[in-house]
């Protein structure tokens, strides 16, 4: 009898190890890099800066770390089951999806789109769990970025995760990573594969020369920068923790800046927003689509001199 008790309490004892190492599991996907502070130039001057890009503007930074990846869907679904939080669009009951990956069945019942933008579709039940709405999935996509994301979801995942959103600065010094006036994270030449972005005639046709058709994999291409940080530019928008404000004073109602573009803005912004460095937006705290995301960062844990970029 003693030693059947003894191995149910060794079993009993097994399990509860096993779990708390499974909740303590770090993947790749949760590794921060970080940066060093420094002043560098914030913008551009470039004629066709929008959105409040211009003018540029020299800011200082403290050191910070920074994810190296995009909030992924498993990440997401990990805090979802910790502390039962119901996402924004989940409350709302409906999200914004871009036209071409919701179904006919579910265009049939779509009475309304925005103004000045009809490719984007007001989707019933679309939320990070169900993307394009009835009928998808993440099963296949754990590794893609969550999407769908306000900023008051990303606010709370951060507190979750014992982060916070990067500011503005701290989003571009990493983007650039330490490359002093250039496009792209990597300089000034367009690389095909190095990015997400729309390549053809917006919305109707897009050739998919980068190889996808949507968001991607967070690790879908090597890193952007010698840094190591990977799809800081398309993709999907990551929100930071400014607020927004443009030469038009950024509207009555209360934004949020959101930085990189998605993966339906492109070169020369043509139709949406040019996919480089500085590319930037508002919107309200509140919103959701599916090109919507974030990343988390923190203040770095020890102090060391300051760089100059």
């Amino acid at each position: 009898m003693l030693n059947v008790q003894f191995l149910f309490l060794v079993t009993v004892l097994g399990a509860v190890i096993c779990t708390l190492v499974a909740a303590g599991e770090k993947s790749k996907y949760d590794k921060l890099i970080r940066f060093e502070g420094g002043s560098f130039r914030l913008g551009t001057d470039d004629k066709d800066a929008r959105d409040g890009e211009g003018p540029s503007r020299m800011v200082t930074v403290k050191s910070f770390e920074i994810d190296q990846y995009s909030v992924t869907n498993e990440q997401f679904r990990k805090f979802v089951r910790d502390t039962k939080y119901k996402s924004e669009a989940e409350k709302f009951g409906w999200s914004f999806v871009l036209e071409p990956f919701v179904s006919e069945k579910v265009k049939a019942s779509i009475k309304e789109s925005v103004q000045g933008a009809p490719w984007w579709l007001p989707v019933k039940g679309a939320y990070w769990r169900l993307p394009y709405g009835s009928g998808s999935s993440i099963k296949d996509m754990m590794h893609y970025p969550a999407v769908h994301i306000s900023w008051n979801d990303a606010t709370a995942y951060c507190k979750w995760a014992k982060k916070r959103l990067p500011t503005e600065a701290e989003w571009e010094f990493a983007a650039r990573g330490g490359l002093k006036g250039k496009t792209y994270p990597w300089g000034d030449k367009y690389e095909t594969k190095r990015m997400n972005i729309w390549q053809g005639e917006f919305p109707e046709t897009n050739t998919k020369e980068d190889g996808y058709h949507g968001s991607c994999p967070v690790d879908a291409f090597k890193p952007q920068n010698d840094k190591g940080m990977y799809n800081m530019i398309g993709n999907v928008w990551e929100w930071t923790s400014d607020l927004f404000r443009d030469e038009a004073g950024g509207g009555k109602d209360k934004k949020y800046v959101l930085r990189g573009g998605s993966y339906l803005d492109t070169v020369d912004g043509g139709k949406n927003h040019i996919a480089r460095v500085t590319t930037r937006m508002g919107n309200t705290p509140d919103s959701g689509s599916d090109n919507l995301g974030f990343r988390c960062a923190r203040k770095a844990s020890k102090t060391r001199s300051k760089i100059e970029l």
